[in-house]
């Protein structure tokens, strides 16, 4: 990453809290409080980073099934209609990212909701709002990898 790209609050947000975000009524005013910034600054640091694709969500990762059900989906797309798929999926309130592989399967997305019977409908919704079958792989034993890690500033 271009260390000149980022003020220095920003890399303190996209380093510091990858862990630990407080949760409390007013989490963005307890950031700035710890980085010794304020709220308005913390938020529009993170619209920025947002709005550059450098952040694309801030909200918890709950263990798969504690809360609802989830399964990882798979969709094998034309390359000329990936984006448009990506996005489509990537609108509904069930998914929390969707990514690009190097197979005939070439679009993976993880799709949560609170019941069996909502997930099934929300799969059924995407392939017919997307136009292409969604294969669902659920979960049969978990795993916890940690995302989080240390950024490298150039120097």
């Amino acid at each position: 990453m271009n260390e000149a790209a980022y003020s220095e609050l920003e890399k303190r947000l996209l380093n510091d809290f990858q862990h630990g975000f407080p949760l409390s009524p007013r989490p963005f005013a307890e950031l700035a409080e710890r980085l010794g910034s304020d709220e308005q600054s913390v938020l529009d640091a993170y619209r920025r980073l947002q709005a550059e694709g450098v952040v694309s969500r801030i909200g918890p990762v709950f263990r798969p099934n504690r809360i609802g059900v989830s399964t990882l989906a798979a969709m094998a797309v034309p390359a000329e209609e990936l984006e448009r798929v990506a996005e489509c999926i990537s609108a509904r309130a069930e998914i929390n990212h969707n990514y690009e592989r190097l197979h005939r399967y070439n679009l993976w997305f993880v799709v949560t909701a609170r019941s069996e019977e909502q997930l099934q409908e929300a799969l059924q919704a995407i392939e017919q709002d997307c136009g292409y079958p969604v294969m669902s792989l659920p979960m049969l034993e978990d795993y916890f990898i940690d995302l989080g890690f240390e950024i490298q500033w150039d120097e």
